[in-house]
């Protein structure tokens, strides 16, 4: 999967999971929308990134980076509470996140040799 299209899914999936999560609350907090500003502000880059802007792409690794570790202590309480949906939400945030990183990085390293092979 190209680094464009894995981070315009995470930004997707982000968003919704990350309202759906907060709407689903019986006690919503402002920081369960964390990873729907994430998403949002991953949304309009994926322009940038396709068009291999490496600005734009280091700024949307560094802030997917962030999102998924931000993401652990949240997994860890759906965990402890038992709640499955929320283990699902929160589980396909960092999975998604975790494949944008994985395409990322792949895409980083494939510049990389094209650059020193020309």
């Amino acid at each position: 999967m190209k680094a464009h299209t894995a981070s315009l899914v995470n930004a997707i999936v982000l968003i919704a999971m990350g309202l759906w999560g907060y709407l689903a609350s019986d006690t919503p907090s402002m920081t369960a929308l964390i990873p729907v500003f994430g998403g949002a502000l991953l949304l309009p880059m994926t322009g940038g990134i396709r068009r291999e802007n490496k600005i734009i792409a280091h700024v949307a690794v560094v802030l997917t980076l962030i999102l998924m570790l931000g993401l652990f202590m949240p997994l860890q309480g759906a965990l402890e509470r038992s709640d499955t949906m929320a283990v699902v939400r929160v589980a396909l945030m960092v999975g998604t996140s975790l494949l944008a990183m994985i395409a990322f990085i792949r895409s980083f390293i494939a510049a990389r040799r094209a650059r020193t092979s020309a």
